[in-house]
Parts: structure tokens; C-alpha cells; sequence
């Protein structure tokens, strides 16, 4: 019974990264106009897998807000770290305590206590006050402006988990975050993730996490370990630049396999050795009288049509980025809508080289944009809703 009330809670508490960023936003905001609802506004315990991303997430929502961000690693930590250092003061008879001084003085900002299960008993319940009450004692308090948050993993993750009191628990509003790859794609537009990466989770959604016959105590598919795996990309592929040479397969296994798994990396070795051409796409922008050839199998349209929003505004000057944009146009106008839609929502993103405003403005003012919006707009109204 007691296992069935807790899958009952864990199916209701679900949440996309999306909706995370979306409900920390309301947190902070609410914060910043009625700082004196900071006793009453329930700090939060994102739950889930490791390597899903949940202190990412809430690192980047306070470097959206320029506001603080103060990671405390519990595990790592004494409880005289978090409640103080006893200092005899001998003349008066009496100990005094001194409090660390990593916590918040002023300002806004996200106070999150990462791994937070991972620490033991004693340092959750050193953590208790805190969290409850933003306070430790008379001696130091939370400003208002500083929201609090917690992120852990569940002990059936095979990661170190303790299981949290239900004092502790109490104190929380508590979301578990799940994979979703439409929130991961959103995300990896706007910060540069490798082509190759998005074309294959896109493909193949269902690797973005996956523990099932996995040997966890290696590489696996997590989002955290498919942003490495374009890290690597890049850095595989400046080194065969600067040596005038092709990367080695043997070196791409060994980084794609040590960071996925044997399973997944199989899989995207073979996605990105097919579609690596690159190149073709950018080629394709540039020229305005080149032929624009859509590729007909699945895999390489996806492969493709993320080249195209990957390349869009990687322009070396004002001319290619001219060229690029219209380059972009003539071939999205071509596209089926579904994908189209999908490569112009990349596209808005930014691809973390020019803000979303900036994008969108330099789409809308183009050209060729009502023309767009004629063919793709009412999908691209449907994609937005959905």
C-alpha cells in the first residue's frame, strides 16, 4: 500500500525542465515585489535523476535575473559549517558562535543546498532551521530577497541517497523533475550544443536518459553527458584542424562511449557519421543559386535542418551573415511545415550567439518573413501552443 501511494505522488508531482525554470520564475519574481512573503513562500526540493540538469537549471535562472547564486554541497560539509563555530569567550563565562560567511548578507538571490540527499542525517537536520525558518538562531538570518531550493537524488537512482526525514521533507514543495526532450532541445539552442547532438536526440528522443540495462557505474545517457559529448565534438574537431588532419575514430569512440555508454554511443557514432556533412548545408545557405536538396530519409532531414539553425548566425562578417540569413529563408521555405517550424524555432533561440530579441528581430525584418508566414504560419502557431 505504502508503495502505491508513493507512485501515486511521484505521477502527480512531475515536471518538465521547462516548467521548472517557469516556476522558479514566479518564485523570484513573487520575492522581488513582496519580499515580506519570504516566510511564507515554501522553499523547493527538485527531485531526480542524475545528470538531468536540476542545478543548471536553477544556476541559470539566477544568472537570468542577475541576482546571486549560493551553491552549498551538504555532503561535503560539517554541521559546524552550517550552524557555526562554538568560540569560548572566557572572560564573560560563555560561548559565543561564529557563522559562516558564504551565506547571504543582502540582494536577491537562490540559496540551493545541492545533493541534498546525499548528506547524512545529521547534517539535514543541522540544515533543519534554515530551511524552516531562514534563520539560525539570533545569529543570522536570510534576507528576504533570497529564495531557497534543495536538489537531490532518489534512492533508487543507484546514486548516493540517504532518505530524507519527514521533518525535513515537510519543510519543502517538492517537484521531480523529468527528462523531456523538447525542453532539453529548447535549452541546448540558446547554448551552442553540437548539431550532430540535437539531430540525434531529436531522432531518437528516448536516449536523452536511460538507466534500464545500463552499467551506471560508467557512462550513460543523460543530458548532462550529451552536452559533454559536444563539448568533446568541439574540441575533437579543433585539434583536427589545427593538426590538418581528420579526427580519429578510434579517439571519438572512446570520448562518445566513456560519456554515453556503449549502448547510446553505438547509436549516435553512426547518426553522426552519416550526417556529418555539414558543410553541405552551410554551402547551400551561402549560394543563392545552388539547388536546395532536402534530404528524404528521416535521420538526415533532422541532421540537416539542425545544420541549418546551427550555422544561421555563425556569419564571419556582415556580408556571409546576410547570405546566411537569406540562405536560411530559401531553404525553411522549402521545408515541410513541421520542420521548418522546428528549424525556425532553433533559430529564434539564438543558438547562444546573439540574444533571442536580437534573432527574432533580424527574422521578422526580413524580406522573405511574410512569405514564410504565409506557408508555415499556422503551424508555427500550432507548434508554439503545443
Amino acid at each position: 500500500m505504502a508503495k502505491e501511494a508513493s507512485n501515486l505522488i511521484d505521477m502527480h508531482n512531475r515536471i518538465t525542465a521547462t516548467q521548472l525554470g517557469n516556476l522558479l520564475r514566479m518564485q523570484v519574481r513573487t520575492l522581488a515585489s513582496k519580499p515580506e512573503l519570504a516566510h511564507t513562500l515554501p522553499p523547493m526540493m527538485v527531485w531526480g535523476a542524475p545528470g538531468l540538469g536540476k542545478s543548471t537549471i536553477i544556476h541559470d535562472i539566477a544568472k537570468e535575473f542577475g541576482i546571486g547564486f549560493i551553491d552549498v554541497r551538504l555532503a561535503q560539509r560539517e554541521p559546524v559549517d552550517v550552524r557555526g563555530l562554538p568560540v569560548p569567550d572566557r572572560e564573560n563565562k560563555r560561548v559565543e558562535w561564529m557563522v559562516s560567511g558564504e551565506w547571504p548578507r543582502e540582494g536577491r538571490g537562490i540559496l540551493l543546498f545541492d545533493e541534498l540527499t546525499a548528506a547524512d542525517r545529521s547534517l539535514q537536520v543541522a540544515a533543519y532551521e534554515l530551511i524552516l525558518d531562514r534563520r539560525l538562531g539570533e545569529l543570522y538570518k536570510v534576507p528576504d530577497g533570497w529564495y531557497i531550493c534543495a536538489a537531490g537524488n532518489r534512492v533508487d537512482d543507484a546514486a548516493v541517497a540517504t532518505t530524507m526525514s519527514s521533518a525535513l521533507a515537510n519543510r519543502f514543495m517538492h517537484v521531480e523533475l523529468v527528462e523531456d526532450v523538447n525542453s532539453w532541445i529548447a535549452w541546448a539552442t540558446t547554448h551552442g550544443i553540437h548539431p550532430s547532438v540535437m539531430g540525434f536526440l531529436r531522432y531518437r528522443p528516448e536516449c536523452l536518459l536511460r538507466q534500464t540495462d545500463e552499467n551506471l557505474e560508467r557512462g550513460w545517457p543523460t543530458p548532462r553527458a550529451w552536452e559533454r559529448v559536444s563539448v568533446m565534438l568541439d574540441v575533437l574537431s579543433e585539434v583536427g584542424e589545427n593538426a590538418s588532419c581528420s579526427t580519429d575514430e578510434a579517439l571519438l569512440r572512446s570520448v562518445v562511449y566513456g560519456l554515453v555508454g556503449n549502448r547510446a554511443g553505438v547509436e549516435f557514432l553512426e547518426f553522426h557519421k552519416l550526417n556529418s556533412e555539414f558543410d553541405d548545408a552551410r554551402s547551400m545557405m551561402l549560394n543563392p543559386d545552388a539547388n536546395v536538396e532536402i534530404p528524404s530519409k528521416v535521420d538526415r532531414k533532422f541532421a540537416f535542418c539542425t545544420a541549418v539553425a546551427y550555422y544561421l548566425w555563425r556569419g564571419k562578417d556582415e556580408k556571409e551573415a546576410k547570405a546566411l540569413l537569406d540562405g536560411f529563408f530559401r531553404i525553411s521555405l522549402k521545408l515541410s511545415s513541421d520542420f521548418a517550424c522546428m528549424v525556425m524555432a532553433d533559430a529564434l533561440g539564438g543558438c547562444g550567439l546573439i540574444t533571442e530579441k536580437e534573432a527574432a528581430k533580424r527574422i521578422i525584418s526580413h524580406p522573405e518573413y511574410k512569405e514564410w508566414a504565409k506557408v508555415h504560419g499556422t503551424a508555427m502557431r500550432r507548434h508554439h501552443a503545443y
